[in-house]
């Protein structure tokens, strides 16, 4: 899946869970959180198997349910001492969103191998084509079909919903830059 195919459904999933128990929109903090989450996964393991080369394949090491066991604890406590538990929740919600989202179909019609990932590294990766970089995975690796499309489809729902929902998280980036770039409204 691409990155903002993981944003989409980390953010919509979310939003959904975030108004059913409380009957409001996500908050900023919350939200910037599960959009780190969405990503980290694979912002650990490509770089790691395709520019170092220490892991065997791009959905290894932060794509196993082994890590995510031993995050998910860890991650909870962090943010319980830090008085931050839904901005933990964001992150692990953006983070196992993106395991899930990354089994491919065929794993529903048979094909488990798929998500042999989850099992890393009791189970071995399928072997995958050799990548040389992400702009090599952007130009080479992935092909624009069927599944692709649904995923600009999400992402195009995940932005109208969180327009819907205030746009969380835009305040504070905006005031981030504008305070780091001396930058915006002036009086």
């Amino acid at each position: 899946m691409w990155p903002w195919g993981h944003l989409a459904v980390a953010y919509l999933s979310y939003s959904v869970a975030v108004r059913r128990q409380f009957d409001r929109p996500p908050r900023a903090a919350p939200a910037m959180a599960l959009v780190v989450g969405s990503q980290t996964p694979d912002l650990i393991d490509k770089p790691l198997a395709w520019n170092v080369g220490v892991l065997p394949g791009g959905r290894t090491l932060a794509h196993s349910l082994f890590v995510a066991a031993l995050l998910v604890p860890t991650v909870l406590v962090a943010a319980d001492r830090l008085d931050g538990r839904t901005v933990g929740v964001g992150f692990l919600v953006g983070y196992c969103s993106h395991l899930l989202a990354d089994i491919p179909p065929t794993v529903f019609t048979g094909n488990v191998a798929g998500g042999a990932y989850l099992l890393w590294p009791i189970l071995e990766q399928p072997p995958e084509d050799p990548v040389a970089g992400i702009l090599d995975a952007i130009l080479h690796y992935y092909e624009l079909g069927a599944y692709e499309w649904v995923q600009f489809g999400l992402f195009a729902a995940a932005v109208f919903v969180w327009y819907l929902d205030g746009m969380p998280g835009l305040g504070v980036v905006r005031t981030t830059l504008e305070r780091r770039l001396g930058v915006g409204s002036r009086s």
